[in-house]
């Protein structure tokens, strides 16, 4: 077990000795455990083996002990009894957002809440208002983020799906039996939150196929299996299906599977106007919905399928009725975005504030990936829960990216730290001055306490456009999928501000945001406002998100020269001194 899943385990039994109300000091020790192995520079599994876990600062004998045998077992006793000795309904309740281990002990012990259901009831009565600590707005914040969960109980993030679909995808591809195949839905089209995974694949052999998908590791229960189609449960609680069909009828299936719903029926219909019929079956030479293999009109692929009904191939991201015809009729769609076209990114942190890693460990992981630039921009002072600097501490990191940018020209590396800030949009000012900002290659400009009121947080969102040193608004909606619906701003009116500016707009690619929407990027591209794509990474593995980020974009209709970060490094640094 690696140091990140055993440092997840410990900070949950820190969470969980809270709501049991243990001693404050035992749960902290935990949890400051966990931080000192996610910030450890050499492999856990070494200082296990060589039995130097003791050495480190914070891990005593009882936590090397209980680290030792998750790494070497990969289970934990103690984490399996603390878990059994909680009612799981108190556990459930983590779940709710705003809820954490303190605010579900009191209402278990003065209301003898141990369930969602029965917190609910007591919201509903008015009894959870009354407590101390807790008040009215709490009380209807619990009953949104009730119903929140409920409504999403049965939606998984984007990155979630994908993480639990590739395996299976990989594992597919290589058996003997599987011609082509492929993800549908959803998870094809690239939406930011997926309900079930759908996979297709071609054979001359289905029940082999099925058999060997129900046996991959990862599925918890198979909750159907047929000849042709299983339905399984993943872990993590992802419905997936897999369908297999002929490899004549794939490109078919890929197509009608794939969707999405509305962009299928215009498919039909223009079959239909064309006197054929189309079906997740083929396309026929027919006005009646048929089968009929006598029928078919043969397509090797999809591309050959939009080819027949007059139309450019649409790529899946596109599938959503929102253009892409009209587009495809007159081959005027757009030449999408790739991943491998970005070359850096300009919202990250590092352990100066809230991040994980260093600097120097940034600099050269970044480097290692092969790109050009890596931007540094730590929270501002007003947000003092991420340790936000102030200016004292960010000249001081100012002169130390200096220092380590020095050392890669020394040794003739291209690559290059930027300097820069995430400030915070206050009520009425920017949290740094001028001043300050105009020393900086980069500043991002982010709403973190928004107002309830729409007009409100437009005109700071505004204010922050307008001023010369703002480069980019970060998280314009400040939605946090499943989680925190956006908060209420008018996103076109910001958008036009940044068109009279040049200010570019922030897609934040950390899966749990995808902010801005790709629903609202058709127009922002329309108004000449540029895109950055940006992981706000907070450790270096989330680099990874920029492929998640690429895709959304590619969603939003944009191409590589809508995109900021497509730039190499010196044009990006002409276009930031020109846009500061």
């Amino acid at each position: 077990m690696d140091k990140d899943k055993v440092a997840e385990i410990l900070m949950e039994i820190g969470v969980l000795l809270e709501l049991k109300g243990e001693n404050p000091f035992k749960t902290r020790a935990y949890v400051n455990a966990a931080r000192t192995l996610e910030g450890l520079r050499e492999p856990l599994a070494t200082l296990v083996a060589e039995k130097r876990l003791g050495e480190i600062k914070g891990i005593g004998e009882a936590l090397e002990q209980k680290i030792t045998e998750l790494v070497e077992t990969e289970k934990l006793k103690y984490y399996d009894e603390l878990k059994a000795s909680i009612p799981p309904g108190l556990i459930k309740m983590l779940e709710i957002s705003g809820l954490g281990p303190k605010k579900i002990q009191a209402l278990n012990k003065k209301l003898g809440v141990d369930s969602i259901e029965k917190l609910e009831a007591a919201c509903k009565a008015g009894k959870v208002a009354e407590l101390d600590g807790f008040g009215d707005k709490t009380q209807a914040n619990i009953l949104e983020g009730i119903e929140r969960k409920r409504t999403y109980a049965s939606k998984h993030l984007l990155s979630q799906a994908l993480r639990a679909a590739e395996p299976l995808l990989e594992n597919l591809r290589e058996h003997p039996a599987v011609i082509r195949c492929s993800p549908a839905g959803s998870l094809r089209r690239f939406k930011e939150i997926c309900g079930d995974i759908d996979l297709l694949a071609s054979s001359k052999k289905p029940a082999s196929v099925i058999e060997f998908f129900v046996s991959q590791p990862g599925i918890v229960k198979v909750i159907a299996k047929g000849e042709t189609k299983a339905s399984v449960i993943l872990a993590g609680g992802i419905q997936c299906d897999l369908r297999v069909v002929s490899d004549a009828e794939f490109p078919f299936a890929l197509a009608y599977f794939t969707g999405s719903k509305e962009h299928n029926i215009v498919m039909r219909q223009r079959a239909i106007q064309r006197g054929l019929r189309l079906n997740e079956y083929g396309l026929f030479k027919s006005k009646e919905e048929t089968r009929d293999a006598k029928l078919l009109v043969p397509c090797q692929d999809e591309a050959e399928i939009f080819q027949k009904l007059d139309l450019v191939f649409v790529p899946p991201e596109l599938r959503e009725d929102h253009g892409e015809f009209l587009a495809a009729e007159k081959n005027n769609l757009p030449k999408l975005i790739e991943w491998t076209d970005l070359k850096g990114a300009l919202h990250n942190h590092s352990n100066w504030s809230d991040g994980k890693n260093t600097l120097e460990e940034i600099a050269a992981y970044m480097e290692e990936l092969g790109l050009e630039y890596w931007a540094i921009t730590d929270h501002s002072k007003s947000s003092f829960q991420a340790n936000g600097l102030d200016a004292k501490r960010l000249r001081e990191q100012i002169l130390e990216i200096k220092k380590i940018n020095e050392k890669f020209a020394a040794r003739g590396s291209d690559f290059r730290l930027l300097t820069g800030s995430e400030v915070d949009i206050l009520k009425d000012r920017l949290d740094f001055d001028n001043e300050l900002l105009a020393e900086l290659d980069v500043v991002v400009a982010s709403l973190h306490v928004p107002s309830s009121n729409e007009a409100e947080n437009t005109k700071r969102l505004i204010r922050a456009v307008e001023n010369p040193f703002v480069h980019i608004i970060g998280h314009l909606t400040g939605r946090l999928l499943l989680e925190r619906e956006p908060y209420p701003v008018n996103v076109p009116a910001v958008i036009d501000a940044c068109a009279a500016t040049g200010t570019w707009l922030e897609l934040n690619c950390n899966p749990h945001r995808f902010d801005l929407d790709w629903r609202h990027w058709p127009y922002a591209k329309s108004k000449g406002v540029k895109c950055v794509i940006n992981p706000d990474a907070h450790r270096n593995e989330h680099a990874g998100f920029l492929r998640l980020g690429a895709g959304i974009a590619r969603k939003g209709w944009l191409e590589k020269a809508d995109v900021v970060n497509c730039l190499g490094r010196q044009k990006l640094s002409k276009e930031l001194q020109r846009n500061g």
